[in-house]
């Protein structure tokens, strides 16, 4: 069932994308060459799902990169998780904690509390994985009160000048990570919390050249700046490293750091326990999830010495497990996904049923949800995008949070208690519906 309804949303998709690539194969390069100028998220996803049966086995990998992306972009957060999986590498020496010396603990009460001392906060985030986001948005008003008043996220450019006075992100505001309404209510909360938002990416394609530039950019713009400054660091997977290892021999953006400014980082990682659905139940994340049963981003405390527990402590300083989430099919369901960097070929089971939303996205109940379906919002047009904003805000500003119907159905929003606009459109951006809406306490 899950498979007939994947193809028949994709094949819509091919259908819609049709003008914008030939019938001929096509390359990766092509690929990204036509991906450049597309702004529209949609149009994006629509011309990545009708290039992909066009590509070898080898640029698909690829293209399956740059849609999971794209689904994460869009709300669909299950497909995103399903087509990129990112399993992480098996670590061979790990020893699995036990409960009974080694207590599960918030992991945001606990980050806190170690911050208290620190200089330089860093968390990490797999970009396909807006779930890896919650943490941090959970973090912002916990560090403000610790006195941390600078906040870099990787995702964020340096050509939106108006960004602090305005107090939201637009779509222009940084990266494609950006369009995601979870990782723009980030930069929105730490703005309205008052913290001093910095862009600290690089241009730069080599990683060597990468790591450099992004450490020099945040020493430059922050501790050379403001001595007394606290920085608290969102980046991706292995740049909070404190040493060599992820990257092979790169020194990563945590090591520069660590090394420009004279301040050990406090580091936290979420990308080597979490549901990618891998339907492997003797692997280490789901010996750690039957074991401590977690419910929201949990971090283990030893209960003797206080201490957290790192799975590889030269490189981090936390290990973060992030809750089970998504809904396993039928064990005999599986469908191909990729292993981490190495990308490795494995399997994962595909959901029962139709894509559910998953259950993080109420953030333990600051969020409620408000029902949407295409046939009201939608006017018969497939796919279909439904977002609502902040009242307070234009169309231009990233979503509160959004949905893409590729297929008729109907699911839920999941937004602040407010006033909000809920516009759906197409492909082309055009408006198919826009109405007013107010979510209860």
């Amino acid at each position: 069932m899950q498979t007939r309804t994947l193809l028949a949303g994709i094949t819509a998709l091919m259908a819609l994308g049709a003008g914008t690539a030939g019938a001929k194969d096509v390359s990766i390069a092509d690929l990204l060459h036509d991906l450049q100028p597309i702004n529209n998220d949609l149009a994006r996803y629509a011309y990545l799902t009708q290039a992909l049966p066009k590509l070898s086995a080898s640029d698909r990998m690829t293209a399956m990169q740059l849609l999971a992306w794209s689904e994460d972009e869009l709300g669909l957060y299950n497909e995103a998780v399903r087509h990129f999986p990112l399993v992480p590498p098996m670590l061979p020496q790990l020893v699995q904690p036990s409960p009974a010396e080694w207590k599960a603990v918030d992991a945001a009460e606990a980050v806190a509390a170690l911050a208290d001392k620190r200089r330089i906060v860093m968390v990490n985030e797999a970009h396909n994985d807006a779930h890896t986001r919650e943490l941090t948005l959970a973090l912002l008003p916990r560090l403000r009160a610790l006195g941390f008043n600078y906040f870099a996220a990787e995702a964020l450019g340096d050509k939106d000048a108006e960004l602090q006075q305005r107090g939201y992100p637009v779509s222009a505001s940084g990266s494609q990570y950006l369009h995601e309404p979870l990782y723009g209510e980030i930069i929105r909360t730490a703005l309205k919390l008052g913290f001093v938002v910095v862009p600290y990416d690089s241009s730069a394609h080599g990683t060597e050249e990468r790591e450099a530039d992004q450490a020099r950019n945040l020493y430059q713009r922050v501790f050379a700046k403001d001595p007394s400054a606290r920085l608290f660091v969102h980046a991706g997977f292995a740049h909070i490293d404190k040493a060599k290892g992820r990257l092979g021999k790169v020194e990563p953006l945590a090591m520069r750091l660590r090394e420009l400014t004279g301040f050990e980082p406090l580091s936290i990682d979420q990308t080597q326990f979490r549901d990618v659905n891998s339907g492997n139940e003797l692997d280490a994340y789901h010996q750690l999830t039957t074991n401590f049963q977690p419910k929201l981003p949990t971090v283990l405390v030893n209960r003797t010495s206080g201490t957290p527990w790192s799975a590889i402590p030269g490189q981090y300083d936390v290990s973060v497990i992030v809750p089970l989430e998504a809904s396993l099919g039928d064990a005999k369901q599986l469908v191909p996904a990729w292993q981490t960097f190495g990308m490795i070929g494995i399997s994962v089971q595909a959901p029962a049923g139709p894509p559910l939303r998953p259950g993080w996205l109420p953030l333990g109940g600051q969020r409620h949800a408000l029902p949407i379906d295409s046939a009201t919002l939608c006017a018969k047009t497939l796919p279909c995008v439904v977002e609502a904003h902040y009242a307070s805000e234009p169309d231009k500003a990233i979503a509160a949070d959004r949905y893409t119907f590729v297929q008729p159905g109907n699911v839920a929003l999941y937004l602040f208690p407010g006033p909000y606009r809920l516009r759906a459109w197409d492909a082309q951006g055009n408006t198919l519906a826009a109405q007013t809406v107010e979510v209860p306490q």
